[in-house]
């Protein structure tokens, strides 16, 4: 028992587990979407593409972690934006617009941060993520952004399953596909942005894919496969969480390591047994 309560005695380990349940819960779910309609580049382009933002914001003056939180969200705001222009409008296919505005996003994000010396510091934790180091503020912040998408998604989760499985049949139907595909990208990108503080660019494809891949092996069904992924998220940080606390392990790698070990369990047990 003193394994599993000495770590519960530190006000920052129960501020972790609470962050790994909520992003982990939220981006199985949406990330079930993600694994479903083969949209894994996307969420790894936008997560690199909020980098100009979060160097503007810095630039500017607003170093603190709460401020470059809604530099990153407008900078992922205009990146989904850009990625259904160039998809509608100029017509090209999904991963060439994602592509497009991926590099120009990034680029443009080294250009800006190469401009100071001193950013290395202060952006460490948007690259890297410390989970350690979340406070009550942006803890509340990621629970609310949470609850909007997941309300959003529960709101319109008809529709957005419609036009991810047959789009063709839901513009028959007279449903707005362009609206409501913006409006999926809009949650994957609020969901990148909430999750950032916890394991940083580098590792947010994997928060993002894993577990609701992992949900995908077991379940038949979108349902199954996000109340599966959703465990398998929470128990991977939980873990993860633990081992980085008693091996001195980082945080944020040492969850989506165990999330990867979960994964290649549940498929040799699915594929040998």
């Amino acid at each position: 028992m003193d394994f599993l309560l000495d770590p519960l005695g530190y006000p920052f380990m129960l501020r972790a587990l609470a962050v790994v349940t909520i992003v982990g819960v939220l981006n199985a779910i949406i990330g079930s979407f993600v694994v479903l309609r083969g949209m894994s580049f996307y969420g790894d382009a936008l997560a690199h593409a909020i980098l100009p933002g979060v160097a503007v914001g810095y630039l500017l003056g607003f170093a603190e972690k709460d401020s470059l939180f809604w530099w990153a969200l407008l900078a992922a705001a205009i990146s989904t934006m850009l990625i259904g222009w160039i998809r509608h409008d100029v017509r090209l296919k999904e991963d060439v617009a994602i592509g497009i505005t991926f590099s120009g996003m990034l680029a443009l994000g080294v250009v800006l941060i190469s401009t100071t010396e001193s950013y290395s510091a202060d952006l460490t934790h948007f690259l890297f993520g410390n989970i350690l180091a979340v406070g009550n503020d942006s803890l509340v912040r990621m629970l609310v952004a949470a609850v909007i998408v997941l309300l959003l998604l529960t709101v319109f989760y008809k529709r957005l399953l419609l036009i991810s499985f047959d789009p063709e049949h839901a513009r028959v139907l007279h449903v707005p596909v362009r609206r409501y595909d913006t409006l999926l990208l809009g949650l994957i990108a609020v969901t990148i942005v909430a999750s950032l503080q916890a394991v940083g660019i580098a590792l947010m494809t994997a928060l993002l894919v894993t577990p609701a891949a992992t949900g995908y092996i077991i379940a038949n069904r979108i349902r199954g496969m996000m109340i599966f992924g959703s465990l398998a998220a929470v128990l991977s940080g939980v873990i993860g969480l633990y081992a980085s606390y008693y091996i001195d392990l980082a945080p944020g790698p040492a969850v989506v390591l165990v999330m990867t070990a979960l994964f290649a369990a549940v498929w040799g047990v699915k594929r040998f047994v």
